[in-house]
């Protein structure tokens, strides 16, 4: 049997299974290569998935689509469920891949049973270090971080959000004192870690980090964060918060008075539905941006650019464009690539060998786990994406335009406009 580390080990393997190109091999068996994916649907992180079900419906109506089975189990935003539909899935269904994306939340418990049972998983929409690190048996001692056989991600970086968020802030006359909102979750620990996260970074970059602890998810009340961020005279608030977090923060701020001049937060600040909540307040503020109808990147699926897909999505769907439409289609992307190399659908050492063999350009650039710009303990596992930042500006109708105001660390986007200090 080839085994993933017999197919590392030989490249003439390598060759021969990528040249492969083998059309659905699971029909030759008299039936479809099943896809399991788990999927926040409902809940504070319902936003990641809102372009699942035109996604999933596009990918099944492609000519690769048709030899596959596509089953959806929603994790209703908790990591406790998460982990029990991967298992139903394993087990009751019977899938021959895992997909999974959107926040550690969702893809740490789901990758973590696909490894404990040997099934291959791919996923995406988390930065790398919460999703590989946070799924060690001990996070806090590099020295015990080991490599994972099943499951592979992709996705872009905390050095990467740390440069790209202080890019957007130079821009700006600030005194260079940051707030941090970090919740008592992956992300958030993984962020507001004091050696591993935002701090060392933006010390770097020369913006000091005001850190006043961990919060929970769903919390009523931020004064507590407002008056350490007015006492340390933050000009700045950054920060990983899921959406009714964020607009809680912010309206709260907002009648206390206090009035930062750039608040460049991730995740609650994505999708346009989140923004749109806060009327006139929503104008400015800015985020980290993985996929726009900007990016210069096309479907290996069905040749559509960037731009003619989110165009389709909102003719389709009636609502804007969303950055998980880029994401959630090169994820059905790779799934027809890699398992278009294998000629045993069922054999998880080869689906996992075929993962780790990918090269492949997709709608949000290439993706090949070749171990470039990832540290040596990640390499094997990680796969990183672009990664530029934008400023929500609000429309004539009451609509908002996500402007790229900074591309520094991938000049292939395009910026539209300059980063803005808020009113």
């Amino acid at each position: 049997m080839l085994t993933r580390r017999s197919f590392l080990g030989t490249s003439a393997a390598g060759v021969s299974l990528a040249a492969s190109g083998l059309a659905a091999p699971a029909l030759a068996q008299g039936r479809k290569i099943r896809l399991g994916y788990v999927s926040p649907q409902t809940g504070p992180l319902a936003g990641f998935a809102e372009s699942d079900a035109y996604n999933i419906a596009r990918f099944l109506a492609t000519d690769a689509g048709r030899n596959f089975d596509v089953i959806v189990k929603d994790s209703q935003s908790n990591p406790t469920r998460a982990a029990e539909v991967a298992k139903d899935l394993i087990i009751s269904d019977g899938i021959d891949l895992m997909l999974v994306a959107s926040t550690p939340e969702n893809t740490n418990p789901v990758a973590t049973t696909c490894e404990a049972e040997g099934v291959p998983c791919i996923s995406t929409k988390a930065p790398w270090q919460p999703w590989f690190i946070g799924q060690q048996g001990n996070p806090g001692n590099p020295e015990s971080w080991r490599p994972f056989d099943f499951a592979f991600h992709y996705f872009w970086g905390l050095e990467d959000v740390i440069a790209v968020f202080t890019n957007m802030w130079a821009q700006l006359g600030t005194n260079r004192q940051v707030g941090g909102l970090f919740p008592n979750d992956a992300d958030g620990n993984a962020w507001g870690d004091p050696d591993n996260g935002l701090r060392p970074g933006l010390a770097a970059a020369g913006f000091t980090l005001s850190d006043p602890g961990r919060y929970q998810n769903l919390s009523d009340d931020f004064t507590a964060q407002i008056n350490a961020f007015r006492a340390a005279d933050a000009q700045i608030v950054t920060g990983v918060v899921i959406p009714p977090d964020f607009t809680t923060f912010w309206n709260q701020s907002r009648q206390q008075g206090f009035r930062p001049k750039a608040v460049t937060v991730a995740k609650a600040l994505l999708f346009p539905q989140s923004v749109e909540t806060l009327g006139e307040a929503g104008h400015n503020l800015s985020s980290e941006v993985w996929w726009s109808p900007n990016h210069p990147f096309a479907s290996s699926l069905t040749g559509q650019d960037a731009r003619a897909l989110a165009e389709d999505f909102t003719r389709e769907t009636g609502r804007p464009w969303t950055q998980p439409i880029g994401f959630i289609h090169s994820l059905f992307e790779i799934a027809a690539d890699v398992m278009g190399r294998v000629d045993a659908p069922e054999d998880a050492d080869k689906v996992a060998a075929a993962i780790a063999a990918t090269r492949l350009d997709t709608m949000v650039g290439r993706i090949a786990w070749d171990g470039a710009g990832v540290p040596p303990f990640a390499a094997q596992n990680v796969c990183k994406t672009p990664l530029v930042g934008g400023q929500w500006r609000r429309q004539a109708d009451g609509g908002f335009d996500l402007v790229i105001v900074d591309n520094q660390t991938a000049p292939a986007i395009p910026a539209g406009g300059t980063m803005e200090a808020l009113a």
